[in-house]
Order: structure tokens, then C-alpha cells, then sequence
């Protein structure tokens, strides 16, 4: 199975009603922000950056592309062999997205939402594939109907896509609705509106991963918004010795928030040589001069971000490019 080449998705080929319908809003990528293009996306472009920038498919290593090709293969047969079923259809879409096809992985999403219209999971992963391709209205209007769908439920574990080094799961559903609305309105500068959801994702940060990943946007939210004691208090739950598995980033740069740890020791890679951690770091290190009174080398910092393209579906690319869009604005 892990020869096999991807082709057409399984879903379109199930319904091709929904490629007509969505190549016709496939372009309705229009935002608030700086630099966005209106109409249809051209050819093999994904998204169109809050820049103005096209961005297509980030290019895999080839190891990492097999290994995500054989996982999309066996979700393929899995929805092959029962198309309607919402879970088949679930790991058609991340499976599509780690591929770097978040178009088509929303286009999964879009017609499994209408086999399942009040499944909240849809709306989680179809929202945070919004974000990804900046479209971050979208994302919002999703991820509230999921909060609606699960208000008073209890909440669940939800299965990695990409499990960690010690393949234990450290997020759940609730956590995921909260954790990307929060993000969706904070990369469009809405602090208020991120400041809200991320209190409530706090209150379902049941791993110390997800306490630390909450706890770092909330703590510059609320710097920002000038909530200095708040943010101090957020600072005091957080120490080097937390068990993290996969949010040694965010650590970092909380404990570098907290004078803990030094800026030229989280300093990675840039460029065409970035990795996703690097990424998130240096996004958290712009605001950190940010908050130390350094606008211009946190915009130099963030410019850098943006110098390389391969990791642009991060949420650390993502912020840094609202900020820089917000500032050609102002």
C-alpha cells in the first residue's frame, strides 16, 4: 500500500456535485486584511496569504510524503468501504491535509457536514482548515457551531493524526474548538474575542501540553491588552520541570516570558531551512520584543517568518503574517 500514488479524492469522485459547488467558492477567500485578492484561487494554489502572497502545497521530505501517502491510502480504503460513515470521512480530511490539499481536505469536511450536519467534530476540523488557508471568518462561524454542538457534553480524548513520541494523545475535542477559535480571531488582532476563548480553553486543558500551549497565546493576549498582573499570575503555574511531550516550544517561550530561559538560546533556523518549531519559536520571539518596547526588531523577526514558505501553515507563520499585515494597515 505504500506504493501507491495518490489520484483523485475518493470523496469527489463519490460526489461530484460538491466539486462544482465548491471550485465556485473555492476563490471566496476575500478577508479585512491587507493585501487579499478576490475571485478565484489559480491553478494549485491553496491560499492566498494575508499579504496578498499565493501559497501552494508545502513540499514534504520524501520520507515524510510516503509515510503520509501510506496513511492516505488506507484511508481511502477505509472510505471506500463505507462512504458515508463520519469517522472514514474525519481521517479522509486530515489524512488530505497533511498531504498539504487543505482545499480538498475542506471539500471532504464540506460534504461529510452534509451527511452529518450536527457532528461538532466536522466543524473542528473544517475550521481549522479555514485557518489554515487564511480564511479565518469561516473558521470562526465553524468552530462556534462546534462550541453550540458540544455545550454541555462531555468532553473527549480525540485521536492524534500525527501521534507524538510517546503516542499519547494530549488534546481533546473541546480543547480543539476552544484552541482555534481562540487562534482564528488573535491572528486577525481581535484580542478580546481570543482573550475570551481562551480562558475557556483553559478550562478544558486537561494535559499539561494543552495547559502549556493555552497558557502561552493567553499570556501575550493578555500583555497586549494590558492585563500585566493577569498575565503574571498565568506565568506562576508554569515551570521547567512540567512534563511536556510535544510543546517544548511554547515552554521555551513561556519560561523566556518569565526570564527562565535566554533569547540567543531559542534562536533556530530560518528560511528554507525552518522547521515548525523554529517557526512557533521565532513568532513568540518577536513578541517578545514586542513587549519589551523593540517594535521594529519584532517586525524584523516575523519578516524573517516569512522568508521561507515550507512551514506557512504553522500557526507561528500565520500570526506573524497578521501582524505584519495589520501594520501595513496602520
Amino acid at each position: 500500500m505504500t506504493g501507491r500514488m495518490r489520484t483523485t479524492s475518493p470523496v469527489l469522485a463519490l460526489a461530484p456535485a460538491l466539486v462544482i459547488a465548491t471550485a465556485a467558492c473555492a476563490g471566496d477567500v476575500g478577508q479585512s486584511t491587507a493585501g487579499r485578492l478576490e475571485g478565484p484561487l489559480p491553478p494549485g494554489v491553496e491560499a492566498i496569504s494575508f499579504l496578498g502572497d499565493t501559497l501552494r502545497a508545502p513540499e514534504l521530505s520524501e520520507t515524510v510524503r510516503q509515510g503520509h501517502e501510506a496513511r492516505y491510502a488506507e484511508a481511502e480504503d477505509a472510505l471506500t468501504a463505507a462512504p458515508e460513515d463520519v469517522d472514514a470521512l474525519i481521517w479522509m480530511g486530515r489524512r488530505t491535509a497533511y498531504l498539504g490539499h487543505y482545499r480538498e481536505a475542506i471539500e471532504t469536511y464540506t460534504h461529510a457536514l452534509e451527511l452529518h450536519p450536527d457532528d461538532a467534530r466536522l466543524y473542528r476540523h473544517r475550521g481549522h482548515r479555514y485557518l489554515t488557508v487564511r480564511e479565518p471568518d469561516n473558521a470562526i462561524a465553524d468552530l462556534r457551531r462546534a462550541v453550540e454542538l458540544t455545550d454541555g457534553r462531555p468532553d473527549e480524548v480525540e485521536p492524534d493524526g500525527l501521534p507524538n513520541a510517546m503516542n499519547i494523545p494530549t488534546s481533546t475535542l473541546q480543547f480543539n474548538i476552544w484552541y482555534h477559535l481562540a487562534l482564528a480571531h488573535y491572528v486577525q488582532g481581535q484580542l478580546a474575542q481570543a482573550l475570551e476563548a481562551q480562558r475557556s480553553c483553559l478550562e478544558v486543558s486537561v494535559h499539561p501540553d494543552s495547559v502549556v500551549a493555552t497558557s502561552y497565546w493567553l499570556y501575550m493576549t493578555l500583555r497586549r491588552l494590558g492585563m500585566d498582573e493577569e498575565a503574571a499570575e498565568v506565568l506562576d503555574g508554569i515551570s521547567g520541570d512540567m512534563e511536556i511531550i510535544e510543546s517544548t516550544a511554547y515552554l521555551d517561550l513561556l519560561l523566556l516570558f518569565k526570564g527562565e530561559r535566554a533569547l540567543e538560546d531559542l534562536t533556530g533556523p530560518a528560511g528554507s531551512d525552518a522547521t515548525l518549531q523554529s517557526t512557533t519559536t521565532a513568532y513568540g520571539l518577536g513578541v517578545w520584543h514586542l513587549l519589551n518596547g523593540r517594535p521594529e526588531a519584532a517586525h524584523e523577526t516575523w519578516e524573517r517568518i516569512l522568508a521561507g514558505r515550507s512551514q506557512w501553515a504553522a500557526f507561528g507563520y500565520i500570526a506573524a503574517e497578521g501582524e505584519l499585515a495589520r501594520s501595513v494597515v496602520g
